[in-house]
């Protein structure tokens, strides 16, 4: 049955626009920024479940799965540039259907992220300051309230704090890169004094691959600023490639430092602060390892305020066309800003990561490598649960990748990825793996299954009341005129 739609008038538009503003420049630091914090939070404790060899097999594996990923969007997103993004890509290969689902398993990653990433900023700012454990809430609670702000005052203060945070995450890493070298030993501290690279076998690989992914999750988001540059043709595949080659360079050089120095992949494996570890180990545990960490929260709150951002426009997309309640898209009148859909989002994952934590703070984890059994982060739990969301994401995004390709070769493609289908291909095949490795770990299975029951909740909304009041927004416009093409010819 074809979608029914309502063609509102222009007023309805007028209430939901975006501000052009983005460059290059722009483009390149808000996907690197969204990303960076995978370097000082989440990845390490891939550590405890395949090991370094295990972690290190599974990095080149998602580095393949986001050079096929990558490409793709790089070609999809000029063809169809529109603040919608994976959305508006399946929605115009797959239909109304394939552009919910895909736009609600990205839906999540962009919400579940930001909570995975605060609570990474609370455990480095209690660290810093001595505060206790009890204190988490707050810290995250604090941070939703600074940066929704910094998000809703403007398109161009959002860009403006994006970069000079991102800028200046990479500056502390480059300074930890340069300190660990000389104290660098892959034998004694990454390996253990071991020869053994892969203590959980291939099995640990696989169960290392949601936390391999993390240092690579949140640069598909690009196309969601395609509203607000001002050429997303020529400059969304080149900040998008240039983006995932930084990205490349920083994520094996902080997986192999950050382990090989003291005190080690196994501490280091278990710690809420990974590089606050290493940074005392390089530094000292005076003021100057205090300092570097602090300007290190900056890769945590670049990453924070870019993926706010992208569920701001996500949210908004969906809004528009009617897939989410409509009154979540409406714009500040002034700064056009998606104020309403910030704040829901905001409130959505705060409450997630604040349930999961009173639920027990800290969920049952059995540690490998030890014979006691030990507790898992919050945040790994809800990166499990982020990842759930992502790898679904991809795998549609190639989908739909796939699916332009055969079924509309005559839109106007300005970029096209040289990996073609096969990379496409590679890239689901991976994400499916992954997606298959969130549920081998007994611990982190629960949290999985809660993302699974929140996913299938929002299926069956939109079949019981949001397939019926869909609107006529530039994505559903474009999906229609391309598939109206393609049957006359």
């Amino acid at each position: 049955m074809p979608p029914r739609y309502t063609h509102p008038e222009r007023e309805y538009f007028e209430r939901r626009s975006l501000r052009r503003h983005a460059r290059v420049l722009h483009l390149w630091a808000l996907g690197v920024g969204a990303v960076i914090s995978g370097d000082f939070f989440g990845w390490n404790f891939g550590l405890v479940e395949g090991g370094f060899g295990g972690m290190l097999a599974a990095l080149a594996i998602m580095t393949l799965l986001f050079l096929g990923l990558c490409c793709g969007i790089a070609e999809m997103s000029p063809a169809l540039p529109h603040a919608g993004g994976a959305y508006s890509f399946a929605r115009t290969a797959m239909g109304p259907w394939g552009g919910y689902i895909t736009g609600l398993a990205e839906n999540m990653e962009y919400i579940l992220t930001p909570a995975v990433i605060v609570v990474g900023i609370g455990g480095y700012l209690g660290t810093i300051f001595g505060t206790t454990p009890g204190w988490a809430p707050f810290w995250w609670l604090a941070c939703y309230v600074v940066f929704v702000g910094f998000n809703a005052a403007g398109v161009e203060a959002s860009f403006r704090v994006s970069l000079v945070i991102t800028f200046l995450a990479l500056a502390v890493l480059l300074i930890f890169f340069a300190g660990a070298l000389p104290q660098f030993d892959l034998h004694k501290w990454a390996l253990g004094g071991s020869n053994n690279w892969l203590p959980r076998g291939w099995r640990g690989v696989l169960r290392a691959l949601p936390f391999a992914l993390w240092v690579y999750l949140g640069i598909e988001q690009l196309p969601l600023a395609a509203e607000e540059a001002h050429d997303p043709v020529r400059d969304m595949p080149k900040a998008m490639l240039l983006g995932l080659a930084t990205l490349v360079i920083f994520a094996f050089l902080t997986v192999v430092l950050n382990a090989g120095i003291a005190p080690g992949a196994a501490e280091v494996g278990r710690s809420d602060e990974p590089l606050f570890l290493a940074l005392r180990t390089v530094f000292g545990n005076g003021a100057t390892a205090r300092i570097l960490a602090l300007a290190g929260c900056a890769g945590l709150i670049a990453s924070f305020h870019a993926i706010l951002f992208a569920y701001g426009r996500q949210i908004y997309s969906l809004s528009r066309a009617g897939y989410f309640p409509v009154w979540l898209s409406v714009t500040h009148n002034v700064r056009q800003t998606p104020g309403r859909a910030l704040i829901a989002g905001s409130v959505l994952g705060y409450s997630t990561a604040l349930a999961i934590y009173l639920a027990g703070g800290r969920t049952g984890w059995s540690c490998p490598s030890c014979a006691v059994k030990e507790v898992s982060p919050v945040g790994a739990v809800l990166l499990n649960m982020a990842v759930f969301g992502a790898v679904i994401a991809y795998i549609l995004q190639m989908a739909s990748f796939v699916l332009l390709r055969l079924r509309f070769p005559r839109i106007a493609r300005p970029w096209r990825s040289p990996l073609g289908i096969t990379g496409a291909v590679l890239a689901a095949a991976i994400a499916l793996a992954t997606l298959g490795a969130l549920f081998l770990s007994a611990d982190y299975r629960p949290g999985v299954l809660g993302a699974a029951v929140w996913f299938l909740a929002g299926i069956v909304w939109f079949a019981w009341r949001g397939r019926g009041r869909l609107i006529f927004a530039p994505e559903e416009q474009f999906a229609e005129e391309a598939s109206a093409g393609q049957a006359e010819s």
